[in-house]
């Protein structure tokens, strides 16, 4: 492609739009830019969504691998969203976005119909989908994009210039990739889980008074002594016809329930921290009223050299600040024991440990280790193992 002025940026217009094709590229390019996104605003969670898929694929063997290659595809997503609105390199995006979809829409089916996977993580923590849904929302994009596929001979470039048009290649896919690695390494820049900064966790973890509770649905399997005619009736049925009084039917086996209406969801259902005999401290420590530094990690076995500088820099920081402020830090981790003793040998921690399981854990913060500040149950900061701040920081920002 011949380059030509920069004044005159935009293709000749003078041919007839395809309106189909454009509402297409439209819907398609979006759709999948704020999928990408979305995600990539927590590749360790969408890391985690992976590993379900893995397990169920015998992949397990990807797991230390599952954030980077989150990262990858959330960058692959906004590239292909971000290049099929500008017309840029047009056959190789609609065969990226052809196999990418085939590839989703499998995954999803797959989790649907044999209900492995419980939520698809299509757009992270923010907009939760079952897989069914999930499994639609594919079918919808399989149709627009095969619009594209078909008639991507069609598809003209934005701009004419080909020096434009690299340049806001390269711009692109710089900024897909740095979008999740940025978030990797600082957290999430918007927090959809329930442990994000300004939560009050006591009222999170319990149903509020006069909430809804969940409505369940009794059915009994009955059968006529007489005739031997056999019937399901539910328990509302039951009671208000009084078929007890009926002698002449008997309930055959035991009922079945059945959740029919979800009531009031507890926001922190599984949080339980304990301490090595298994004595539950999870009021204590998360209603504390003093300053309460929160060190989490899944994993202990997990840490990489890095890793360990990190938490011996976080150790000696909250060290020197508990000789000046009334305070107290604990380590939290689903790791084995034995594993923290050699932890604590290594380090010479000064922080309590306790016991939790890794599900809460994974959601409390997207770093291992990571630092969570809480006081009288509000979250007050968080912070991954490569931001957690200097000793005179937390004492101008947070401890004063």
């Amino acid at each position: 492609m011949s380059d030509t002025s920069f004044y005159s940026p935009l293709q000749n217009t003078s041919a007839k739009p395809d309106i189909l094709l454009w509402i297409s590229r439209i819907f398609v390019g979006l759709l999948f830019i704020f999928s990408g996104l979305i995600k990539a605003n927590d590749p360790i969670g969408f890391g985690y969504k992976l590993q379900e898929y893995f397990h169920v694929f015998n992949l397990n063997f990807l797991n230390d691998y599952s954030a980077w290659i989150a990262i990858i595809i959330c960058a692959l997503e906004v590239i292909l969203g971000i290049l099929l609105l500008l017309g840029i390199a047009r056959n190789s995006v609609a065969w990226g976005l052809l196999l990418l979809i085939i590839f989703f829409t499998f995954l999803t089916f797959y989790s649907a119909f044999f209900d492995v996977v419980t939520s698809c993580g299509c757009f992270g923590d923010a907009i939760p989908l079952t897989p069914w849904q999930s499994f639609i929302k594919d079918l919808v994009l399989l149709v627009f994009i095969g619009i594209i596929f078909i008639k991507r001979n069609k598809i003209k470039q934005i701009f004419k210039s080909s020096a434009v048009n690299n340049l806001l290649t390269l711009l692109t896919v710089v900024f897909s990739f740095g979008a999740g690695i940025y978030t990797y390494k600082y957290l999430p820049v918007l927090d959809f889980l329930p442990y994000k900064v300004g939560n009050n966790l006591p009222s999170l973890m319990k149903i509020p008074e006069g909430a809804a509770q969940d409505e369940f649905e009794h059915i009994y399997n009955l059968k006529n002594k007489q005739t031997g005619e056999e019937k399901k009736i539910n328990d509302k049925e039951y009671m208000s016809q009084k078929i007890w009084e009926d002698e002449s039917w008997e309930i055959v086996g035991e009922p079945v329930t059945r959740l029919i209406k979800k009531g009031y969801q507890v926001a922190i259902p599984d949080l339980m921290i304990t301490d090595f005999e298994g004595e539950n401290h999870t009021q204590e420590i998360v209603e504390n009223p003093h300053y309460n530094f929160i060190v989490t990690s899944v994993d202990v076995t997990k840490f990489t050299p890095a890793d360990f500088l990190a938490l011996d820099k976080i150790n000696q920081t909250i060290k020197s600040l508990s000789e000046e402020y009334n305070l107290r830090a604990i380590l939290l981790t689903a790791s084995a024991s034995s594993d923290v003793d050699y932890l604590n040998d290594q380090l010479d921690l000064i922080l309590e440990t306790f016991y939790a399981d890794a599900i809460p854990l994974k959601s409390m913060v997207r770093s291992n280790p990571g630092v969570m500040l809480l006081q009288n149950g509000v979250v007050i900061q968080k912070w991954s193992k490569d931001t957690f701040p200097s000793k005179e920081e937390l004492i101008n920002n947070y401890l004063k």
